[in-house]
Formats: structure tokens, C-alpha cells, sequence
């Protein structure tokens, strides 16, 4: 029931965005009396593997005659969202001299087949459509790009590992790793599962397969679990990271900080693992929002920075994009940008803060400290700076452990990703916890920074363990009189948590393996 009732809301509130961006992507087409689109756009039927149909729209520079080859870009739609997402996006590269093929991804909306979840039906259609787009457009072979939104931005990562003619990818608020981002700290992430499967089931076919996977990690069924992470596998990049390599694939990947549905820690890895061209963005804002603005025809700094990274490496422009630093952050605090080497240089001078005194908690009671709402609490962020709240002295400490850092003399600016190391020790074999890293002013007033879930199973009762917790990366600044608090506690309406009736967790610092929280902060 429970299940149903996400589902429901879930799906209507995807329902909504795509309505909401619908108006804002429409365009028309005239024909003029030889059957060729005056405006550049065709709506068109693509057959993709097997023959099933994939609706497309074309977009062609203006006056293209076909005597010219241009630069191609392959854009697969995001989840649950209509063939009209990129038009606005479409139009602007054409204007710059691109043919741009854009497609509804098999399974939604009237294209045809079952969601296949960026299985290999969906890396294939994306190879069939360029073949279309070579084939029936003024598109030069040599100088092939994929780029897309969430789904879109999965598949084209997918199919530059599988099609040696994409030689550039713009993969937007997506996943490298599918386990990683809905299953991190062995964890479901409920609202987002239930998000993404109540919109598949309202806007497309969900096939058997996704229906049975979806359905036993929703459930918590431990017996499919090794099913389960072997079908994630087969749809995550780095699965298959030496072929994207040995390609040389020049890859920029774009997310923000609070994406609920694909956190940035994944991909931050795996950039650090690409050898070829390659350029990591990471912005306040929840999923897909750091992108949304764009697709609305709006300025947009992802779009425009993905339509550098395409004249760069399809057209040649010496634009000065391979010039900057390749990590470039957006401070939530600040708005600012900042330029790293690497993604290592960003983590640099961690601070530890000690763990030392133990806390019970009893579990299956919410003690306030949550990590908000899918959607909806890091978009409030990203605008207004407004990220999940709670007070830290009315937290109530049967249900929550409590640490406290000294007030800071200076701004300390968080860069990175805060690593949690603890010994707990459970009264029942099974259980969760959730993490969370608060900025906390005078009054003892915490705004969230950061938090991530761990779940354990198979443990002693009693029996002390050992636990290493990546909390999702961030950036922000503390004020100056203000301190860090970490708390953790047991329940969080955005993940499934397992603990049994009755549970109670100790969190504990052995002399011998003390506890800390590192952070990796930089004094201003």
C-alpha cells in the first residue's frame, strides 16, 4: 500500500513537470511544395533494434542542401519525458551548425517496445538512430556526439562505450554507476525507486523484467539481491569504463550537488577513472534542475558549457574550454565558480572531528534530522538557499547520536565528500542508519550539508563492527561562529530502512579504532 501510494504521487508530480515543460519546447512545422521543412524540424519514425519505432525529431542548420556535411548530436529523452524535451536545445545547436536527432527512448510515450531501463535494446536503438541520422541527413560520419538529460544522459555514456563513432558525449545530471545512486550504503533509496517507477508506469511500458526488478527492490527482498546488482551492473558506464577509454571518448559530465536520484559521489569516481578528454561540472540543485532552465530556452551555464565541449571536440573551435580547469564547482553558499585539477585536489585538508562519546539510539522512530523531500528540498536550495532544517538540541537523544565540532573562528568552506568512520554495535542483525552533517548557527539552528544511509545485515547481536560511510559530496561554507554537528539516526522518509522491532544501535570509539567524521574543509 505504501508502495502504491509513492507511486501515485510520484508519478503525478512527473506528470507535472512534463506538462510544465511541454509548452515552452512546441514548435511547428511548414512544408513547402517540394515536402522539405522550412522551419529544419522533422517529426520523424526511426526504426530502432528489432524495428521498433522510435519517434524523432529532426533538427538541420538553416539552408542545408545536403552538399555540406555537418557535425551530428544524438539526443535520447530524459525518463518519462515526450520527444519535445531538447527542441529548444536542438534549435540552438543547428543555429551553430549542427544536424541534432533528437528520439523518445523505446518504451515511453508512443514510441514503441517496453522500457528497457538503458538495457541493451536501448544502446542499440541509439546506434540504429545514428545510422538513421548518416544515412538520411547532411550528418559527417567523423564527427558523431550523444548527449541527453537523466535517462538520456545514462544511455549516451552506454553507447559511447559501445559505438566507437560517438567521439563526444555530454551526459547531464545521469549515472555512471546505476547501483551506486539508488542503492548506496546497501540502501534503497525509496523515493526515487518509487519516483522513477510510478512515472515509467504513467508515461510508458515498463517491461516484465524492469517490473520484477523494480518490485523486489522495493520489497527488500535479500534473496534477489545479487540479481538485482547484476542488472544494474549491465546498465552502468563503468561497467564497461575500458571501452569508453579505449575509444577516447571525449566525456564532460554535468550533475548537482543534491540530485536524490543519481548522487554526484558516483560519478565524481568515475570521471577520476576516464583517460580521454574529459571535463566534471557539479552545481546546487536536485535532479536534473541545474539543466532545467535551459531546456525552458533560457540562459543556462550547462547548456552552454555542453555546446562548448561539442565545438571543441567535434568542430575543432579553439574555444578555450581544454584550457580551464577541468573540475569547475558552483558553491551552494556562494553561487561562485571554482577551478580543480582533478576531483582528488578538491577533497584536499581534511579536518577530523572525534567521535568520542557513546550513543544508544533506538531505532524505528525519526528523530527530525532528514535528509527532505526528492525533488523538491534541494531545488528550494539551489534558488533560495533554504536546505533541510532541524534543531540540534531539541533532537531528541534516545533516537539520535549527537557530535559537535568547537564554533569556528573563520568561514570554513566544505569541498568534497565528508567520510564517516565508526564502530556501532546492534542488538539485531540487521539494521540502518542514516548520517547526516549539519552547519549550526547560535541558536542551534542546523542546516543540512550533507548526509547518506548505511544499511547492514548478518551481524552478530552484540558483536561490535566497524562502519565506512561516504556522505554525498557537496560544497558549502560555514560561517564564521558557527560549528558542524553530526548526527545520526535510524529512519529517513527518502530511504528504506531495516531495523527490527526493538533495535537499538551504539555507536561507540574504541581507543584501540577511534570514530571520526573527516571533512574535508578549507579555512577562508
Amino acid at each position: 500500500m505504501r508502495t502504491a501510494l509513492v507511486f501515485a504521487v510520484s508519478a503525478a508530480l512527473v506528470a507535472g513537470t512534463a506538462v510544465g515543460l511541454a509548452p515552452a519546447a512546441h514548435a511547428t512545422a511548414t512544408t513547402d511544395a517540394a515536402g522539405a521543412a522550412e522551419s529544419g524540424i522533422r517529426f520523424v519514425d526511426i526504426s530502432g533494434d528489432g524495428g521498433t519505432v522510435l519517434k524523432a525529431n529532426v533538427v538541420t542548420p538553416a539552408g542545408a542542401d545536403g552538399s555540406a556535411r555537418y557535425p551530428v548530436i544524438v539526443l535520447p529523452t530524459s525518463w518519462a519525458m515526450p520527444q519535445i524535451e531538447y527542441l529548444v536545445q536542438a534549435r540552438k545547436l543547428a543555429d551553430a551548425g549542427y544536424v541534432v536527432v533528437s528520439y523518445n527512448s523505446r518504451g515511453f510515450w508512443q514510441s514503441g517496445g517496453e522500457i528497457e531501463t538503458a538495457g541493451p535494446k536501448d544502446v542499440a536503438d541509439a546506434s540504429k538512430v545514428i545510422d538513421w541520422a548518416l544515412a538520411n541527413t547532411p550528418a559527417d560520419p567523423a564527427k558523431v556526439g550523444m548527449a541527453g538529460v537523466s535517462y538520456g544522459a545514462g544511455i549516451s555514456l552506454l553507447a559511447s562505450a559501445h559505438d566507437k563513432r560517438i567521439k563526444a558525449v555530454a551526459a547531464l545530471s545521469g549515472w555512471a554507476d546505476l547501483i551506486d545512486s539508488i542503492y548506496s550504503g546497501r540502501t534503497q533509496h525509496l523515493q526515487a525507486a518509487a519516483l522513477l517507477g510510478g512515472a515509467g508506469y504513467l508515461t510508458g511500458r515498463p517491461g516484465p523484467e524492469l517490473q520484477r526488478i523494480l518490485g523486489d527492490f522495493l520489497s527488500s527482498d535479500l534473496s534477489k539481491e545479487e540479481e538485482m546488482i547484476a542488472w544494474g551492473k549491465k546498465r552502468s558506464a563503468v561497467t564497461y569504463l575500458d571501452r569508453i577509454n579505449a575509444n577516447g571518448t571525449a566525456v564532460m559530465l554535468g550533475n548537482a550537488w543534491g540530485d536524490t536520484i543519481f548522487p554526484p559521489n558516483q560519478y565524481a569516481s568515475f570521471y577520476e577513472k576516464l583517460k580521454g578528454p574529459k571535463r566534471l561540472e557539479f552545481r546546487p540543485g536536485d535532479h536534473a534542475t541545474a539543466e532545467g532552465t535551459g531546456l525552458l530556452g533560457l540562459p543556462n551555464d550547462t547548456w552552454t558549457n555542453a555546446h562548448r565541449w561539442f565545438d571543441r571536440h567535434l568542430k575543432g573551435a579553439d574555444n578555450g574550454i581544454d584550457r580551464e580547469q577541468p573540475v569547475q564547482l558552483k558553491s551552494r553558499s556562494t553561487g561562485g565558480y571554482e577551478g580543480y585539477p582533478d576531483w582528488k585536489s578538491v577533497g584536499a585538508g581534511q579536518k577530523r572531528i572525534a567521535l568520542d562519546d557513546t550513543e544508544h539510539v533506538w531505532a524505528n522512530v525519526d528523530s527530525g534530522a532528514n535528509g527532505g523531500v526528492v525533488l523538491l528540498s534541494n531545488l528550494l536550495d539551489q534558488f533560495l538557499q533554504t536546505p533541510p532544517v532541524a534543531s540540534i538540541p531539541l533532537l531528541p537523544r534516545a533516537f539520535a547520536g549527537v557530535w559537535q565540532s568547537e564554533r569556528y573562528d573563520s568561514v570554513q568552506r566544505v569541498r568534497g565528500t565528508a567520510k564517516l568512520h565508526t564502530t556501532v554495535t546492534a542488538t539485531k542483525e540487521s539494521g540502518t542508519l542514516v548520517a547526516y552533517l549539519y552547519d549550526v548557527g547560535p541558536l542551534g539552528l542546523g542546516k543540512l550539508v550533507s548526509n547518506a544511509p548505511y544499511t547492514f545485515h548478518g551481524k552478530t547481536p552484540g558483536t561490535p563492527f566497524s562502519v565506512d560511510l561516504e556522505l554525498f559530496s557537496t560544497s558549502y561554507d560555514v560561517p564564521a561562529g558557527h560549528r558542524l554537528a553530526l548526527v545520526v539516526d535510524t529512519v529517513d522518509p527518502l530511504y528504506i530502512e531495516h531495523n527490527p522491532t526493538g533495535a537499538q544501535l551504539t555507536f561507540s570509539s574504541p581507543s584501540a579504532d577511534p570514530s571520526y567524521v573527516s571533512i574535508p574543509l578549507r579555512e577562508e
